[in-house]
């Protein structure tokens, strides 16, 4: 019946008419009677459904022949599709509902019809008669006007249609009850009645219709709000926000009512937390709803959590690896984090900060007796509990208020502000405040490290003096101030925790009214306890910055901001003679252990760089000479590794880049000059600690290798000049507003985009870097002005092997002319060190290294003079160690230099404990489950390096271990390793040995570092580490080295201890792994191995030892797959990063479904059928998880990585929907297969359903059709709704695919 052939309704709608009436008239039964209405139609050429017919009934009904036989007849027409019910139940209610009163026996007909046709939905039919469907309804329910919705489409009628029937219902039933509601928007119609009750006057007015009538309307109202109930299934959220005010408003004032007001509220919570959507009772309900972590705190305190919480413990330790600084925040990274598990893991907010906290002390008591190295210790683990995690929770606390009060702005906007405030950020400081109560049931991991006794101690006696004061002042007595009393009171960590949260305003003192917070012993100790006066109290007295004062403020943390602030004004303006100090001062113990006041000493130190050098220096760099004593200060009091990793946790390594690179241009550019007493020129020292210090948070000194499989860019951790510039950048773009609102030390004028093409002599540096990566560097012309330097540089090394300042006429002579030309100028003293500024010196030499390893090559330079050379052009310019290395990890990498035998003649020996450190190795490896061969070659043939890393080892053994030298030992240790990697093995015990030899206190840390190196080199050796890491967490499977699964969770994983005391060092599995994952080049690899591992330990919880035949079994055996899935998402996320999770939803995970097979025969069918079902979700659960963690679960995801979200998440359902389509075959099990996609969008919709809303409709639309096949109707419908206004057609359209039985949906 297509429209073409349509006749003008003007012309026939006459006939219609009285074809309608006669065939009533008959009184034939209504089937027969529409039956033969479709004959007449279709002999008129009119399509159906009609919407002109409807029009036309309906008109006719209302209410000229109000009859039931016409009401029966319209019943029968909308049930055989001659009629569009959604068309005719808009006609009916905007034309019955205003005369509800008048028309009760209507009305009532009219909530029968639209219970039985509600869902009635046929998208099908020609668009010219679906088009004037929809302006039908448009007009009747003034759809277009009241939503503001130009172009409508059926399945926006559809949902508006249900969305103004719930209002309209409401609303006139609460009007009829004489409740007045405050309409927050514009209603498609009024619904107050025209009360006009019994004027019809065709009725007979009489006492008993009236009663019969009235009886009818109340009836009314208690049908229409029943039927409210229906439609809740079809949406949620915004739309329906103001439907649950309504019903409470009208319970509180009708009792009678309440017991059906409360059923319609309780449906609308229901969807609104998707209670109503997932069935218990189904297998993917019971798999999505468990996890809940509630055995944290029901279990017995000794048990400490959950492992689901093993995330938390996994970043933490990540981020204290030396050779990774952190580019991005750790405290936004954990404020991400905290909200993301607390989702995942369905828990409360105690639960939530109490694995927190748990995790950042088992951080703290990891270092208790750590191996000493150029390693970050104590203070940055310290830091981690009392500063970075602290102001994380700040941070969640903050965005809750912000979201409450919100809300309460739009919903209660008569509350006061301050009461508001209070609400909104109750329940999650609640779980707070009750986490750290909770704590002191963890002693062991409470007792304080050496390095903090003294500050926990004072933190218990500070709150025993508040205790004391306040009962003296309650007594009337007098009491003595004890604000600095220095007792024993057996303080710990729990006494820190509770200071650091009451200096960002988590807390209030009156939790030192905590039942046992504070010992007796502390309260008597008081009145005998000495008094000493904190230098920081003199110090704002006034007292000049003398040597004494000086010495007191760097070893003693500042307790105040005021503090910090009058030093950092002393810095910027004070004295010439005061403002090193104060430098030197601000850098130091309140950078370091000032906990309470880190991020404040942290941004001050930045603000300081950052207003001593000039935002455009326009070639003049006065400004940073004149400043160069201060800024000399700064750099190297912040260039300790502890306090380096400090600056990074709190995500500034961006900007500290960005704010040294004028001050390497400038310094760098600086001709220097040679002082009174005969010293390196000062400028030489003052550029070597800003391009040293910018290396090291650059990291150029990885192996060439590395540049060609990240591309240049920050994958798998590492880092380039650009990348740096482009987050300190970005960061301006995004947050500036933030910047100055929040944080209010920086200056506008200070914080703005850096490029490197501001600095010529950097960028030219850095351009010369990369072509050396990429290709041998080219011969130089005689004459040019770069070989004239390579000239002075080679006097300034050779002359020591001169005799009255000329090189002897021998071979070594003639190969360095052939090299770089001519020495020496007449009438220049060969030795005298050249006065060029930095940027040439570093330029040009390159080319005297090579000249001199070319000497070396040939037999004209010795090994001892080779290594001597080097050690002087250090001393000459510190900064000439990034060029010696990065020129050093080039060759080594092209392999074109010989091997040198290390023998202790012309290069330094290891004999004499390489084997002892082969063994350690071994035996550190066989420890986590890593069988290796021996190393060394038990003295069979002789040692030997190439060239580039024999020079490069004897030059760094030559440095003196000092904490004054940690800005070189901290770039030549990083160094060491990754120019070994690129060596041919065991290359890595050698160097090992030589520095052990050299610095045995390090040895424990130099043999850690070695065995990290196997894994760089066999990919067999990963997989076994892997394996290990899961079985040390899980404490199951077959693992031939049963200390593995001694100690199983988080600390069978990543060891209570990083070292322990024992003949030989060892390390847990998951530590060695998160320290060596960086040094493993393959990724995909990496996550093939945890994605395998993943699903065969979700199988093996189905074994016949671990599942019973019971319910409670597989719901513990589904928490076992989780937490295994949770450890997998963990390691993955910590190694690629978002490389690697876009990999596993895109490539890693389709691919194991195609390709994996049943791996193991089982005789017993159920069990294996349950062993595939836990396999699927431990899969799905690892895929979502792993998302979480890197993309965040909301609608904000964190910077730069929503537009991946959204390409990752679509193409992996876009894939599934393909899969359920029947265009691809997978080869996994029907079960895995089944199991894995209903769990995934069941996981979805319940912890992430903003990813939902980012898919394509069309994939939507297609998963929900694949998973009603399945009869999984709730979890397709549940799938759409969360595909919000833009899949609100497919969700209309889907009614037609599925049909719900009136006992699912009772009216």
């Amino acid at each position: 019946m297509g429209s073409e052939c349509e006749c003008e309704w003007n012309e026939v709608k006459d006939r219609v008419l009285e074809k309608v009436m006669f065939l009533l008239q008959r009184k034939e039964p209504p089937s027969y009677c529409v039956m033969e209405l479709i004959r007449y139609l279709s002999s008129l050429n009119i399509g159906l459904p009609s919407a002109d017919l409807a029009e036309l009934l309906v008109s006719h009904l209302c209410f000229d022949h109000n009859n039931p036989s016409l009401w029966k007849f319209l019943h029968q027409a909308l049930s055989s599709r001659l009629l569009f019910p959604l068309q005719v139940l808009s006609l009916l209610s905007s034309r019955i509902i205003p005369h509800r009163q008048g028309q009760p026996e209507a009305y009532r007909l009219f909530l029968e019809l639209l219970c039985h046709n509600v869902f009635t939905f046929d998208p099908t039919g020609a668009d010219s008669s679906r088009l004037k469907i929809i302006n039908s309804i448009d007009t009747a329910l003034q759809l277009s006007q009241t939503f503001n919705i130009h172009a409508l489409e059926l399945g926006h009628v559809f949902v508006l249609f249900f969305y103004s029937i719930i209002i309209a219902l409401i609303d006139s039933t609460l009007d009829d009850w004489g409740i007045q509601t405050m309409l927050s928007e514009k209603p498609c119609f009024n619904p107050k009645s025209d009360h006009c009750m019994d004027n019809d006057p065709k009725v007979i007015h009489n006492v008993k219709r009236s009663e019969y009538r009235e009886q009818i309307r109340k009836r009314n109202s208690f049908m229409a709000l029943e039927g409210t109930r229906v439609a809740f299934v079809i949406g949620r959220g915004g739309m329906f926000g103001n439907l649950s005010d309504r019903l409470i408003k009208a319970s509180s004032e009708l009792k009678l009512a309440n017991k059906v007001l409360t059923k319609v509220s309780a449906n609308i919570r229901r969807v609104f937390d998707f209670e109503f959507l997932l069935n218990k009772h189904q297998l993917v309900g019971t798999l999505v709803g468990v996890g809940s972590s509630k055995t944290l705190l029901s279990c017995k305190y000794s048990s400490c959590q959950s492992p689901c919480w093993v995330p938390f413990d996994i970043y933490m330790e990540n981020i204290m690896d030396y050779k990774q600084l952190p580019t991005k925040s750790a405290i936004d990274v954990l404020t991400d984090g905290i909200k993301t598990l607390q989702i995942c893991n369905q828990a409360s907010w105690q639960e939530t900060f109490l694995a927190l906290w748990l995790s950042a002390l088992r951080l703290v008591q990891r270092e208790r007796d750590p191996p000493e190295g150029p390693i970050p210790h104590l203070e940055a683990r310290i830091s981690v509990l009392l500063s970075i995690v602290p102001l994380a929770i700040v941070n969640v606390i903050k965005d809750e208020a912000e979201h409450n009060s919100s809300s309460f702005q739009v919903s209660m906007a008569s509350e006061s502000r301050s009461e508001i405030e209070r609400k909104s950020d109750n329940s999650r400081k609640h779980g707070l405040i009750s986490s750290v109560q909770i704590l002191g049931h963890f002693s062991s991991l409470l007792c304080p490290p050496e390095l903090v006794v003294c500050a926990a101690n004072h933190a218990a006696a500070k709150a025993a003096c508040f205790i004391h004061n306040s009962m003296s002042e309650e007594g009337g007595s007098g009491s003595g101030n004890h604000a600095h009393t220095y007792t024993k009171p057996g303080g710990n960590l729990k006494h820190l925790i509770v200071e650091a949260c009451i200096a960002r305003n988590l807390m209030d003192t009156s939790v030192y009214f905590w039942p046992g917070y504070v010992s007796t012993s502390a309260m008597s100790l008081l009145d005998a306890s000495p008094t000493e006066k904190s230098p920081w109290s003199t110090f704002l007295e006034g007292t000049q910055l003398n040597d004494s004062l000086i010495n007191s403020l760097t070893m003693t943390p500042a307790s105040s901001l005021a503090e910090i602030e009058k030093l950092y004004h002393i810095a910027l303006n004070g004295k010439e003679m005061e403002r090193p100090a104060a430098a030197k001062i601000l850098c130091s113990a309140s950078l370091s252990c000032g906990w309470y006041i880190q991020e404040h000493v942290v941004h001050y130190v930045v603000k300081l760089l950052l207003f001593l050098v000039p935002p455009s220096h326009s070639g003049s760099w006065n400004h940073m000479v004149d400043n160069m004593s201060v800024l000399s200060a700064i750099l190297l009091g912040i260039s300790s590794i502890d306090t380096v990793h400090i600056i990074s946790l709190h995500g500034l390594v961006p900007t500290v880049a960005a704010s040294l690179m004028p001050l390497c241009e400038a310094f760098g550019s600086l001709k220097p000059t040679l002082s009174s007493t005969g010293d390196e020129p000062s400028v030489y020292m003052a550029f070597s600690l800003a391009f040293l210090f910018l290396i090291r948070l650059w990291k150029f000194y990885r192996p060439p290798l590395d540049h060609c499989i990240t591309g240049g860019g920050a994958v798998g951790g590492e880092l380039t000049l650009e990348y740096l510039l482009s987050l300190h950048n970005n960061h301006i773009k995004f947050s500036h507003n933030e910047l100055k609102s929040n944080r209010k030390i920086f200056e506008s004028a200070f914080i703005r985009p850096v490029y490197i093409d501001s600095f010529p002599k950097l960028r030219a540096w850095y351009c010369q870097y990369k072509s050396c990566v990429a290709s041998a560097i080219s011969g130089l012309s005689i004459g040019n002005s770069v070989h004239q330097v390579a000239n002075k540089i080679l006097s300034m090394i050779y002359w020591k092997m001169t005799k009255g300042g000329t090189l002897s006429s021998n071979s070594s002579s003639s190969t360095i002319s052939n090299a770089c030309g001519p020495l020496t100028n007449a009438g220049e003293d060969a030795y005298q060190r050249p006065m060029l500024p930095a940027w040439e010196v570093l330029e040009a030499l390159p080319f005297a290294l090579e000249a001199i390893l070319t000497a070396c090559v040939h037999g004209q330079l010795s090994s001892r003079d080779l290594t001597t050379g080097l050690r002087d052009l250090v001393d000459f310019l510190p900064a000439s160690l990034a060029v010696i290395i990065g020129f050093f990890t080039s060759e080594i990498t092209r392999g074109v230099w010989k091997l040198v035998p290390m023998n202790g003649v012309d290069w330094p020996s290891p004999a004499a404990i390489l084997q002892s450190i082969d063994t350690e190795i071994k035996s550190i490896l066989a420890g986590v489950g890593v069988d290796v061969p021996n190393f060394s070659s038990g003295g069979t043939s002789p040692v030997m390096l190439p060239l580039p890393m024999a020079a490069l080892v004897s030059l760094t053994i030559t440095f003196k271990v000092d904490k004054s030298q940690e800005y070189i030992h901290a770039v030549a240790g990083a160094a060491m390793e990754i120019c070994a990697s690129g060596c041919p093995w065991p290359s890595m015990p050698i160097i090992g040995s030589l520095w052990a030899q050299k610095v045995r206190r390090w040895h424990s840390f130099i043999v850690v570092s070695c065995a990290r190196s196997v894994f760089r080199h066999n990919k067999e050796y990963v997989t076994q580490l892997l394996r290990s890491c899961f079985a040390s967490f899980l404490g199951t499977h077959s693992v031939s080295a049963s200390k593995l699964t001694a100690e199983s969770s988080v600390n069978g994983l990543l060891g209570n201890v990083i070292t322990p005391t024992r003949n030989f060092p060892s390390v847990a599995p998951g530590f060695l792994y998160l320290r060596s994952c960086r040094n493993i080049h393959d990724f995909q690899y990496l996550n093939n191995v945890i994605v395998n591992l993943v699903a065969e330990y979700s199988r093996d919880m189905a074994s016949p030892n671990r599942l019973k035949s019971s319910e409670a079994s597989l719901s513990l055996a589904t928490q076992r797959a989780k937490e295994v899935a949770t450890l997998g998402a963990g390691l993955l996320c910590v190694v690629g990063g978002l490389q690697l999770v876009q990999e596993l939803y895109r490539e890693t995970i389709p691919t194991w479904l195609l390709s994996m097979s049943d791996v193991k025969h089982e005789k017993e069918n159920e069990k294996r059928s349950v062993s595939h079902i836990l396999e699927g979700y431990g899969m799905a659960y690892l895929l979502v998880l792993s998302g979480s963690i890197i993309w965040g679960v909301g609608a904000k995801s964190p910077s730069g990585t929503l537009s991946r979200r959204t390409r990752s998440v679509g193409a992996h359902l876009e894939f599934l929907a393909q899969v359920m389509e029947g265009h691809i075959s997978v080869s996994c099990n029907p079960a895995t297969w089944k199991t894995y996609v209903s769990c995934l969008v069941g996981l979805m919709v319940s912890l992430t359903p903003a990813w939902v809303q980012e898919v394509k409709v069309d994939t939507l639309r297609k998963l929900a059709h694949g998973l009603a096949r399945w009869h999984e109707y709730e979890l397709a419908l549940s799938l759409l709704q969360r595909g919000g206004v833009a899949a609100i057609g497919a969700l209309a359209e889907f009614f037609h695919v599925i049909d719900l039985e009136s006992n699912k949906m009772p009216c």
